[in-house]
């Protein structure tokens, strides 16, 4: 049986998560655990986030998950979402901490200084709401979902990949940014897919269905 582990580490939008794989891949088993054996035998692994940076890195860390996430991004079919994304890279303004270093580059704030809409007006941060990613290469878990397709967003922070090879797809806010990296077996979006309507769930779908 086709086996997925959401990772549990304290952060993050869980239960919804998993409801989403469940609603797309019925058969499979979900799993939303803490224990790092569990991460360890699953056939596919899902790391969310959500909230600051330097609480998720201590959570994972404190739950002895850390290792467990690092080599299931080296071996497995592996999704991360929002700061799941974030926590794949190195230095990180948030919290002046570091990450688990497993991509290339680094996650700045948005600028204030460029924050500024069409109309001269200023946008918010964080950036929260709905979004357009446009795709830079086809992959598997964009299957069936076309560019410029509109996602859900809430971040503060976003990634700047050390090489533009692993960029996925792109988003616009006031200045351009990484929404989705892909590399080998490690797909991960800065987006929430669980709250992204038709576009999230055919993208979850495509994950569970993904053989990289």
């Amino acid at each position: 049986m086709n086996s997925v582990v959401v990772v549990d580490y304290g952060m993050g939008n869980l239960r919804s998560v998993a409801k989403a794989i469940e609603h797309v891949a019925p058969h499979a088993r979900v799993i939303v655990s803490s224990d790092a054996r569990e991460v360890a035998a699953a056939e596919r692994v899902v790391v969310p986030g959500q909230g600051a940076m330097p609480d998720c890195m201590a959570q994972l860390t404190e739950r002895g998950l850390r290792d467990a996430v690092i080599a299931a991004a080296g071996s497995k079919p592996f999704l991360g979402i929002c700061v799941g994304l974030q926590m794949l890279f190195g230095h990180a303004e948030e919290g002046n901490v570091t990450g688990l270093e497993i991509l290339d580059g680094r996650v700045p704030r948005f600028p204030h200084d460029a924050m500024v809409a069409a109309d001269g007006g200023r946008l918010k941060v964080p950036h929260m709401g709905w979004n357009e990613v446009q795709q830079a290469e086809s992959h598997a878990l964009w299957e069936g979902i076309p560019s410029g397709e509109r996602f859900y967003f809430v971040h503060s922070y976003y990634v700047e990949p050390a090489s533009p090879e692993i960029i996925a797809g792109s988003s616009f806010y006031g200045i351009p940014f990484t929404s989705a990296v892909a590399r080998e077996n490690i797909f991960a979006v800065q987006f929430h897919p669980e709250k992204s309507a038709q576009a999230g769930l055919a993208l979850l779908g495509n994950f569970m269905r993904w053989h990289p």
